[in-house]
């Protein structure tokens, strides 16, 4: 028997923009309302019903054209685009349509905008609630939860406003691609992104919301509504609990079909796809069948590695080579150079795996759980090749002290955070650095410019090694670096450098030093007055001239001179 189910809705946005305070609008927070009936709690979602909107929105609906067929809407529990990412099954969102929750004070900010990118990316449908319109000066709350009720009885100025912070929404919107439009002004919703300015506090603005939500779910998403109630389930895991007395559970969504208990079903696991039997379902109470759309715990055997984020299915609803495939297409271990990632679920696992080819990270293994010692000995072997992709980058995970200490001690970086587009920043951050350390202990090794002079009367050993005083001119000398003359020739290595025979680490301009050179005889390689340089080739040239800014400015000018050096001796041996 076909009917029509409940659209399921999942609430995004940038933290502190009221994507709580939103749900705990729609679910009826205070007891009064709860009293009032019709929204049901169950595992992992809320469910407000046709009845329920109706009431909502007296004579709303007939002046926004919207007669609701769908018996009510099902909500998410857990706001937020991680939660959002755990609603997948075959590469797309189970979610039907999404309310991206946007501060209309503070505008788009970063979580906003990711939002906004996995929503593109699982190609699901959203509008836009622009919470907070209590708080804009001059508002003055009304006994409405109708936004149109409540913006007659504003001020001029007060509306002028709030259409200002909406069109900055529009403005911000057409950046990343999509038109829209505060909704009572959209001509065509299958166009432009439809913005309901709204109150999570006051609910003013609640009862246009949920009949949009429900209208548009029913308009353009009819197909997918329709369900089977006879045909076996299929749902997505969005949590694995540890319940006392019973063990692991999954609470999941129902999103076709119907589950009983008896009924054998597929999950993925972190060994693969498993089979087992649902012993008893709660939605909160026991139930012997649950319909979709649902949320639901299933109290099951073997269910441990079950993968939040991850579909599974009813015998007969869902292939077991199709779960593997959907598995194999996440979870993996390549040969080819990359980072490694280890997230709390298969979901997280999607998401991250491509912003980071967004962002032309290379991947070379992604696992579900915690960091193992066998992860950071894989991270090791791909720094041996690349010290920027040998990083293990985990989300929503916890490391244990003992693998960070065998991480540290294998010289592995681990990179955790619990909001994607930072994990991805903070990795580029890393490799930043490490680029910039691993410059300058390059530079380090390299000759540092300089230009000293042979002092008269300061010639203390002819020959192996000869021991002469120099004053540094530009520049500084230490022991290992070359040195050449005026024509380029290479003199030799300086194998000491001394003040008063204390041994020096090195001599800056100005300072008077002795310093000690095996390979000249001196007064027959080189006489006193002479002017030396330390030996740089054509690319230590280049180098150095693209890191001016490490350079004294007396060392830019010795830069300079040997510079002149090395092309006047190119140019005669051509």
């Amino acid at each position: 028997m076909h009917e029509i189910r409940s659209p399921i809705v999942a609430v995004l946005g940038h933290v502190d923009h009221g994507k709580t305070s939103l749900l705990d609008a729609v679910r009826g927070s205070r007891v009064a309302e709860k009293e009032a009936g019709g929204i049901t709690q169950m595992i992992g979602a809320s469910y407000i019903s046709k009845k329920d909107i109706e009431n909502l929105s007296k004579g709303l609906a007939e002046k926004l054209r919207v007669r609701l067929v769908v018996p009510g809407l099902l909500f998410i529990d857990t706001p937020g685009h991680e939660a959002f990412t755990n609603l997948r099954d075959r590469g797309g969102s189970i979610a039907d349509i999404a309310i991206l929750v946007v501060d209309i004070n503070e505008g788009f900010m970063p979580q906003t905008i990711e939002s906004i990118n996995i929503l593109r990316r699982y190609k699901t449908p959203f509008v836009i609630a622009a919470n907070k319109i209590d708080v804009l000066s001059g508002w003055n709350k009304q006994n409405t939860k109708s936004f149109l009720e409540s913006i007659e009885k504003q001020r001029e100025d007060v509306k002028a406003k709030l259409d200002e912070r909406v069109y900055s929404i529009v403005a911000k919107l057409g950046e990343h691609g999509f038109n829209s439009e505060r909704f009572d002004r959209v001509s065509d919703f299958s166009k432009e992104v439809a913005i309901i300015p709204v109150s999570a506090k006051t609910h003013e603005g609640l009862a246009e919301l949920l009949l949009l939500v429900a209208g548009l779910s029913q308009k353009y998403l009819e197909k997918e509504l329709y369900i089977d109630r006879n045909k076996p389930a299929r749902g997505s895991i969005i949590e694995v609990k540890e319940e006392r007395g019973v063990g692991k559970t999954i609470d999941a969504i129902i999103y076709d079909g119907v589950l009983k208990v008896g009924d054998e079903f597929y999950l993925l696991t972190n060994s693969g796809v498993k089979k087992t039997r649902v012993r008893g379902l709660l939605a909160p109470n026991p139930m012997d069948k649950v319909v979709a759309a649902a949320g639901v715990k299933i109290i099951a055997p073997d269910l441990e590695g079950a993968i939040p984020g991850s579909p599974f299915g009813v015998v007969g609803a869902i292939d077991e080579e199709e779960l593997k495939k959907q598995f194999r297409s996440i979870v993996f271990e390549s040969s080819e150079l990359g980072v490694c990632l280890k997230t709390d679920s298969l979901g997280s696992a999607e998401a991250l795996i491509a912003l980071l080819k967004e962002h032309g990270i290379p991947i070379a293994k992604v696992g579900i759980g915690n960091v193992s010692k066998e992860d950071v000995l894989f991270a090791k072997s791909i720094s041996e090749k690349n010290r920027y992709l040998g990083a293990i980058l985990t989300f929503n995970t916890r490391t244990q002290r003992d693998v960070l200490k065998f991480a540290e001690d294998e010289g592995v970086k681990i990179i955790e955070n619990n909001i994607i587009y930072r994990l991805v920043e903070n990795y580029e951050e890393w490799v930043k650095e490490e680029k910039e350390k691993e410059k300058r202990e390059m530079f380090a090794k390299l000759n540092y410019p300089a230009r000293i002079k042979f002092l008269p009367g300061c010639c203390f050993r002819v020959s192996k090694p000869a021991i002469f005083g120099v004053e540094v001119l530009d520049g500084k000398i230490k022991p290992g670096a070359k040195v050449m003359d005026k024509e380029g020739n290479l003199l030799g290595e300086i194998k000491s450098v001394q003040e008063k025979k204390e041994s020096l680490p090195e001599a800056c301009q100005g300072m008077q030093v002795a310093i000690s050179i095996d390979e000249i005889v001196l007064n027959k390689d080189i006489k006193e007055g002479d002017v030396l340089y330390t030996h740089l080739t054509k690319e230590e040239v280049d180098l150095w001239e693209e890191r001016k800014e490490l350079l004294s400015e007396d060392a830019k000018f010795a830069l300079e001179e040997i510079r002149k050096i090395i092309l006047k001796k190119m140019i005669e041996k051509k």
